[in-house]
């Protein structure tokens, strides 16, 4: 009666399951990638004030002048690269929309996308909508790095994108310039076109510099780089985002994009074009903020048996957790969620095929003190 699933190996996200687990069991929750600690006053006062005013009708499909001239602004002024507001930037419904209408407007039925494992999950089943195939292949299974011959490997006569994500989930890898020097030569006199998933552009550590695809002539002449406003101020849940594109192919984002959500919660775009005009040292001393947490963190993990990995960037921390059990990942994050009440994220659902016995979970360090301190508590007892 009904026709088969266009998305057959897709259930409930693990993000889900393992909040919902954490719920369920009054666990911690540090899977899941959002912060408990409250978004800058100065952003909510402007959300209030542009409610107030009456700014609560739609927005312009490609989101208010106002704040594309202020990402144009903060491009320019993070990246040294000049794009035109009205023609090369388009606010979106959080990153996974720009995501999902970059891939639905430019890849075809039998095309193939590269995608480096582990990775988000949502890139693949936006590759499937489109009809085309994700090709899976694996960053180094220690450090995260990517092996560009294998990426070189994979390239054949159907494949239409490449997907890269810096500072990387869930691993925390960073790309660095090398790596875009290979990216950069892999795709040069071919028809294949980049998207770069930079939403954890300024959560970035240890002096590093984010090497956003936009700082590369070359390279931004043929990609979509995608940001989020959700995750550089603290408010997942307002769910705004935006791609930045060549006039050409944003032409064609704006195409899936006016037909999806055609535009994005009015009142935010407002408050977020007045942020990052009045306070550009929220997102300049963003990676001191979040590194500070990542080390006081680190040094709480060294109380428990689990190692801690290198974190880069973003604010996720992988631990291995082999000293405390030889479970698979998913079994082990359950049995540490209903068991010890912390809520993990496995890395196997990341993968097409997950490293053979790698026993790796991620922990989200995007918490008030007491949060992390709760989960230490805990983790000190598994």
């Amino acid at each position: 009666m009904y026709p088969p699933s266009k998305l057959p190996n897709v259930g409930t996200t693990i993000f889900t399951v393992m909040s919902q687990l954490a719920v369920e069991h009054g666990a911690v929750n540090l899977g899941q990638g959002f912060p408990d600690f409250p978004v800058p006053d100065f952003l909510v006062d402007e959300l209030s004030r542009a409610m107030r005013d009456g700014k609560n009708q739609y927005a312009p499909m490609t989101g208010i002048p106002a704040l594309r001239q202020a990402i144009a602004a903060k491009t320019q002024r993070c990246y040294g690269r000049k794009v035109d507001a009205d023609a090369e930037i388009t606010v979106t419904s959080g990153a996974s929309e720009a995501i999902f209408d970059a891939v639905l407007a430019v890849v075809r039925a039998d095309e193939e996308v590269i995608v480096l494992d582990p990775c988000y999950d949502c890139y693949e089943p936006a590759i499937n909508l489109a009809g085309a195939r994700a090709v899976h292949v694996a960053l180094d299974p220690v450090d995260f790095s990517v092996d560009w011959q294998k990426v070189r490997d994979a390239v054949s006569p159907r494949t239409r994108m490449i997907f890269i994500n810096t500072p990387h989930n869930p691993s925390g890898a960073m790309l660095d310039a090398s790596d875009l020097a290979a990216l950069a030569d892999i795709v040069r006199d071919t028809r294949i076109l980049v998207l770069a998933d930079e939403v954890y552009e300024h959560i970035v550590f240890d002096g590093r510099r984010h090497e956003s695809v936009l700082r590369y002539p070359e390279l931004a002449e043929r990609s979509f780089v995608v940001s989020s406003f959700g995750k550089t101020y603290h408010c997942t849940g307002w769910k705004i985002g935006y791609c930045i594109a060549p006039a050409a192919l944003t032409a064609e984002l704006r195409k899936v994009h006016q037909y999806n959500t055609f535009c994005s919660f009015a009142p935010a775009q407002w408050a977020f074009a007045a942020m990052i005009d009045a306070q550009p040292a929220h997102y300049d001393e963003l990676g001191a903020f979040y590194q500070e947490k990542r080390d006081h963190f680190a040094r709480q993990l060294a109380s428990t048996r689990l190692r801690t990995l290198p974190v880069p960037g973003g604010y996720f921390q992988l631990v291995d957790y082999s000293a405390i059990s030889d479970l698979p990942d998913t079994e082990f994050c359950r049995w540490l969620t209903t068991e010890k009440g912390v809520a993990a994220i496995p890395l196997s659902p990341f993968y097409e095929t997950p490293p053979p016995g790698q026993r790796l979970a991620r922990l989200c360090f995007a918490k008030n003190q007491a949060t992390l301190d709760a989960a230490i508590e805990r983790l000190q007892k598994a």
